[in-house]
């Protein structure tokens, strides 16, 4: 019989052990951050009806990659953000919640994209949001960065320092209607922005002069970059109203103590999506990796459920294409994960089993992580090499004796030297370490 394969399929993700307990770690961390500034976590289902997903009826004319299936009569797929499953609880759930309401997902999302460096058919995406009815105070803007800057801090001794990167979709509003353009040219400017960071200053300006073929026009859009943003005050009341967000959000951050922000309007994000401020987060030591966590304000979250108008701030951590693209590289040290576990038990003989068993149990009760060699009947030899190999930091060994006397022999693996003791010392000399 042929075997099947072992590896998966292309686009999924597979760790390690140790990798597996750095990622734990890095979440748990996280996590952390997000529940000590009240975000509320959610655990929404992984399989929404299509109806949700999309709104086209026609499966032949999707044009996003989605994973969709039928049962029976129900057309459904999986989730491959984690926006549109909020907004649909959000509307379904409005009078049981209390707004401004504060969420926060850690889950699977699924693309049936083509696998390449970087992007992933599934992954693990980190979303937080701020929702508020009818109106949102931009200082839960400023607030959600602040949190975000605080979680990427939390894992910083494995991904380095961040900075973020502001941008208003207000602000080019405003330009481009001093500027006169019609809705054609907005979008393809818009498009042409998006990109700016991954274009040469000339390809950027030979994109633009043949978008617009108005040497006016474009230099007027290339003095944002070179003159900055405030060049255009006193321009329009549009162009003044922005500006003054941009400055007056810049001094809220501060306020959060927000040190690493900078104004950066090549940053539009989410054409369709995002209605005020955005912005993405850098990696200083590896940009490389492009935005590790983006997002911004939108104007009704809900407007596909409900009447109920929703507004408010998201952002998503890009987790698994961070941290696999790090581990990858080589960047992070797993060295602390490597020790899965702080004492082996091994037993000498199936007749010490019952009493090796009560000390594993005393030992894990006492929140000592433990693992038994079961096989009791091997030689010392092959389940000392056991405890090598899980790199267990200590070994208790009972055999006769130990059981005889009520007392554990205790092998520190890493200076070698043993010594006798009772399980409550035992306990003691784990606990400090």
């Amino acid at each position: 019989m042929d075997l099947k394969p072992t590896k998966p399929l292309s686009g999924f993700i597979e760790l390690l052990p140790a990798q597996q307990r750095c990622f734990d770690e890095c979440v748990r961390r996280m996590q952390n951050v997000l529940r000590t500034a009240g975000f509320e976590y959610l655990d929404l289902p992984a399989i929404e009806r299509a109806e949700v997903l999309t709104d086209k009826d026609n499966w032949d004319e999707i044009e996003t990659q989605m994973y969709l299936f039928q049962k029976g009569d129900t057309k459904m797929g999986l989730r491959y953000e984690g926006t549109v499953g909020l907004a649909r609880y959000v509307a379904g759930h409005l009078n049981d919640l209390v707004f401004p309401f504060r969420a926060t997902q850690f889950s699977k999302r699924y693309r049936g994209e083509r696998q390449q460096r970087g992007r992933y058919r599934e992954f693990y995406q980190m979303d937080m949001d701020i929702m508020g009815i009818d109106n949102l105070s931009e200082n839960y803007d400023a607030e959600i960065i602040s949190v975000i800057g605080r979680a990427l801090d939390s894992v910083r001794e494995f991904i380095g320092e961040n900075c973020v990167h502001i941008g208003s979709r207000p602000y080019w509003n405003a330009l481009f209607a001093y500027l006169g353009f019609d809705d054609a040219q907005k979008k393809n400017i818009f498009i042409l922005i998006d990109k700016k960071d991954k274009l040469t200053d000339t390809d950027f300006a030979d994109a633009l002069h043949e978008a617009l073929n108005d040497d006016n026009a474009e230099s007027q859009i290339l003095s944002v970059f070179t003159d900055g943003y405030e060049k255009f005050k006193n321009k329009s009341e549009q162009l003044d109203e922005a500006i003054s967000q941009l400055t007056e959000f810049m001094n809220t951050l501060k306020s959060f103590g927000v040190k690493n922000a900078v104004i950066d309007l090549s940053i539009t994000r989410g054409l369709a999506y995002y209605t005020g401020l955005v912005f993405e987060f850098k990696l200083l030591s590896h940009p490389e990796l492009g935005t590790a966590a983006g997002g911004g304000r939108y104007a009704n979250l809900t407007a596909k459920f409900s009447k109920t108008k929703i507004v408010g701030v998201g952002a998503a951590i890009g987790f698994s294409r961070m941290f696999v693209a790090l581990l990858e590289s080589g960047a992070i040290d797993l060295t602390q994960f490597m020790q899965p576990v702080t004492v082996a038990v091994l037993i000498m003989g199936n007749q010490n089993l019952s009493y090796a068993c009560n000390v594993l149990n005393t030992l894990r009760d006492a929140g000592v992580s433990s693992v038994a060699y079961l096989d009791a009947d091997k030689k010392f030899k092959n389940q000392i090499e056991y405890a090598n190999k899980i790199n267990a930091g200590f070994c208790v060994i009972i055999g006769d004796d130990e059981r005889e006397s009520q007392m554990l022999t205790v092998k520190d693996m890493c200076l070698g030297e043993q010594q006798k003791l009772t399980i409550a010392d035992t306990i003691k000399l784990f606990q400090g370490k």
